[in-house]
Formats: C-alpha cells, structure tokens, sequence
C-alpha cells in the first residue's frame, strides 16, 4: 500500500508554485500518494489564507488520516495562531500515526505542540524548498525521509568539522581531551529546538516548552552572526541555554558579513557560546535551510553520542 502524504499551508503564501507542483511530480515518482490540502495555494495578504483558513488546513490535515503532514513552505505566519490550534486533535492523529513534518516558521507549531502535549513531530523538508528544488531533490534528504515514512530510521550522523575537535574535548579529563579518539555520550535527553527566530520570539509565552537537560539544536536564514548571537543571549538569559546538556548549532545560512565586523563571524559565536555554559557546544550538523537535511524527532529522548568527529543521534525505532 502506498504512504499517504497531505501537503498543507499554515504559513506564508506559496509563490513559487512551479516548485510547488515540482515537489508533487517529486513525491509521487517516489511511489507515496499525494493529497493536496483545498486551501494549500489559497493568498490573503503575505498568507495561505487567513487565520481562520490556515487552522482549518491544520486541522484537516490532522484528520486526514495520512502518513504524513508535509508543509508546502514555512514564512511566518504559525505564531499568530497557536492559541487556537487544536492541540489535543494533532496529539491524537500523532499517536495515531500521523508524522507531522516541516521546519522554520513550522518550528512555532513544533514547540507549542511539545510544550502542550508532550507529542513528537519530525524537523525535516517542506514540500517546495526541497522535493521541489529547482535542481533537483538532494538524495540524503530523500533516503532521510524514506527511513521516517517507512519507519526504518534509528538514528542519524554527522562529520564534525575540524575546529569542533578541541570543543567535544570540554569536561573531560586530560588523558581523554588529548586522544585522538575522544568519546562521550549523552543518553536519555530530550532532542528539540528548530529554527532560531522562532525558538526566541516564543520566550516568555506558554508555548515554548521548559526542557530540562535536553539537547537543543538550532538553525536559521538571512541573519548575521551578530543577530544568532543576540537571540542566543536572550535563550541564554532566560536561563534556557544552562539547563540544556547540548547546543547543536545546525546550519547558517545566506548571510552576508561586512568590513566592519573586523573577523567578527559565525565560529566567534560559538566561541562565545562555549564560554556561556557548561553544555557541550557542537556544529555542522546537516539541518536547516539548505539542501542537505536530515530528519530529527522533535520532543523524542535520543542518545548524543561524539568519538572523534563523528556524531550520531540515536533514538530507535519509533513506529
């Protein structure tokens, strides 16, 4: 029997709708069956439809029965309707089942649903910028997301990049910081986090849940390493960042530095990161918005484990 995907528009508008129906043409040469939400191409102002639109396409997609929720695109529009979200409806079709899929704006429906309901969702592609990618989809991200939708995937890792080999080496003794084959693990944590922006602008709301001794993963687009580090000071100062065991910075992408930022850049802010707490402090992680992309369980207890540089996510199998 073939996997039900249903592809739905709770943020902003798609405008790029020749990606659109290239990630449709994509799905269904991989063998799944597609469902196209009634409101998935509907525009009111920068949105798929208005609040009331964009609810209704949740909730349908909830009780679609598919195996899969995929979003069509992120943008914004998610935080200006999590408090009329149906929580309980989406914890059901989950338990059920149902994976929800999605990243960026799609993080704000992430942390609440988490924060709510304590149910797993899956950091992972959207419809457009990835099935539907002008050049093609990447193949890694394609392999990820069969071992989700068929239930084979246990874990996943990456190739640390070579400067991380002095971080992964904190806390430990002497003798081990100085092997080569310096080894950790972190078991039993919980896996979340997203995209930074919106992980910041949920502080101090109700939907943005308290994980303690967790491993956060972060990821964003178009923003200088100056802005990732004032969203991280305020993750920090919120007293977030130090209840954490691991921040994994994912991938930052299409930003620009200036002349005056002087060698100022993205490793300064992990630097600065590693001297602000005790958690280990890795990077490279293959996330974010960029072709590359592995899939991550959102809200799931995995195991962190680092030898070398190599770094795996584990977690079993969920289904």
């Amino acid at each position: 029997m073939k996997k039900h995907i249903y592809i739905y528009s709770p943020s902003s508008a798609v405008r790029d709708k020749a990606a659109f129906k290239r990630g449709l043409k994509r799905l269904k040469t991989l063998g799944y069956e597609v469902e196209v939400d009634e409101a998935a191409l509907a525009t009111h102002q920068r949105f798929a439809g208005d609040d009331e639109v964009r609810l209704a396409a949740i909730h349908r997609a909830a009780s679609s029965g598919a195996d899969v929720a995929l979003i069509s695109r992120g943008g914004y529009g998610l935080t200006r309707i999590l408090p009329a979200i149906d929580y309980k409806a989406v914890a059901k079709a989950i338990a059920g089942g149902m994976q929800f899929v999605g990243f960026s704006d799609f993080t704000a429906f992430q942390m609440a649903l988490l924060a709510k309901t304590g149910a797993v969702t899956w950091a992972g592609p959207s419809l457009g910028e990835d099935f539907g990618a002008d050049g093609g989809a990447d193949d890694i991200m394609e392999a990820c997301f069969d071992d989700l939708i068929t239930g084979q995937g246990e874990g996943s890792g990456w190739k640390l990049p070579k400067p991380a080999i002095n971080s992964i080496a904190v806390g430990l003794d002497s003798a081990s910081a100085t092997a080569i084959n310096a080894a950790y693990s972190i078991n039993n944590a919980v896996l979340w986090g997203g995209n930074l922006a919106m992980l910041a602008s949920l502080v101090g709301t109700p939907y943005l849940p308290a994980v303690k001794d967790g491993i956060l993963f972060i990821e964003d687009v178009g923003e200088h390493p100056y802005r990732i580090e004032r969203m991280l000071a305020q993750l920090l100062q919120a007293g977030i960042l130090s209840q954490q065991k691991a921040i994994i910075f994912g991938q930052f992408s299409r930003y620009k530095l200036v002349p005056h930022d002087k060698g100022y850049k993205l490793a300064s802010v992990v630097s600065w990161m590693q001297t602000q707490v005790s958690a280990k402090v890795l990077t490279g992680l293959p996330f974010g918005h960029v072709a590359t992309k592995v899939l991550l369980p959102v809200g799931q207890s995995v195991t962190l484990a680092v030898e070398g540089r190599d770094a795996f996510f584990l977690w079993g199998h969920l289904h």
